[in-house]
């Protein structure tokens, strides 16, 4: 997948969680440039509490996830990671997981991984990448947990 194709990807993400915000009561801030961790700051209209969301978007329906090593570190109860499906011309899919889960869940199956022998026995390399899977759909419409610190 080409680069250009890989930012179309992201930006679509990122507009469809803005909009559902919306829709769900949220002003909505988009950063004009790249910030690092954070792609949306979203503030309840009723109660003005703020929360930083960082989108993840696939265009595949494996919901896996390409994540980096800093996301291990990015954890703190004012953070949400909002996983995106795009399912291809039909809705898309939210996957809402607050940072300290995806913190744990990507440091625990990246040292999983590193202890499975390869396929051919060998021993795996270190790699800044790290994924995050739900097959299981646990976080699907999650959308309660873009405030789960305020309970």
């Amino acid at each position: 997948m080409s680069n250009k194709n890989n930012i179309s990807t992201g930006s679509s993400g990122e507009y469809f969680v803005a909009a559902e915000l919306e829709r769900r009561g949220y002003t909505v801030a988009m950063p004009m440039a790249n910030t690092p961790v954070f792609d949306i700051l979203a503030i309840h209209r009723e109660s003005g509490n703020q929360v930083a969301i960082q989108v993840k978007t696939t265009s595949y329906r494996k919901k896996r996830w390409t994540l980096g090593k800093r996301n291990e570190d990015q954890s703190n109860k004012g953070m949400v990671y909002v996983f995106v499906v795009l399912n291809e011309l039909e809705i898309p899919e939210y996957h809402i997981v607050p940072s300290t889960i995806v913190s744990e869940a990507i440091k625990k199956s990246y040292r999983q991984w590193l202890n499975t022998p390869g396929k051919n026995g060998q021993k795996h390399n270190e790699t800044t990448i790290r994924n995050f899977w739900d097959t299981e759909d646990l976080y699907l419409n999650k959308w309660e947990n873009l405030r789960y610190w305020e309970e």
